[in-house]
């Protein structure tokens, strides 16, 4: 199939199927006499892995590194494991701070509440933020 045909049955634009060829996620497929790129029906499962390991949070290279597993034979049930595990780990640090920035913005917005602006010097900047 051409370009086109695989961008319109991906839900890709073609731009995009170009350069997950350079980006080496997607092999450069056979051409044909006449010079366009004749893909196989293949390249349309690929793509819809590509876009659901996108959607999981998975970087383009570590989908790159699972493509080259299955490319050699092998299963990569391991690799795909062990960067959910690692995405999950990076999800609950980050969940960990927004909720101490969380807290304190609470704090601050307790602050801003109780502040009256006429009792600020001019000498402050911001009695709110400050720490005195």
């Amino acid at each position: 199939m051409r370009i086109g045909e695989l961008a319109a049955a991906g839900g890709l634009t073609t731009k995009t199927i170009r350069f997950y060829e350079q980006a080496g996620l997607l092999p450069a497929p056979p051409r044909t006499p006449g010079g366009y790129r004749d893909y196989p029906e293949r390249a349309v499962a690929r793509l819809g892995f590509i876009r659901d390991a996108q959607a999981a949070g998975l970087t383009l290279a570590e989908i790159r590194s699972i493509l080259v597993l299955r490319d050699s034979g092998q299963a990569p049930c391991g690799r795909v494991g062990a960067l959910i595990d690692a995405h999950l780990a990076e999800i609950d640090r980050k969940m960990t701070e927004l909720r101490e920035a969380r807290t304190a913005l609470r704090d601050l917005a307790q602050r801003a509440a109780a502040t009256d602006p006429e009792s600020c010097s001019e000498g402050d900047i911001c009695t709110i933020l400050s720490h005195e």
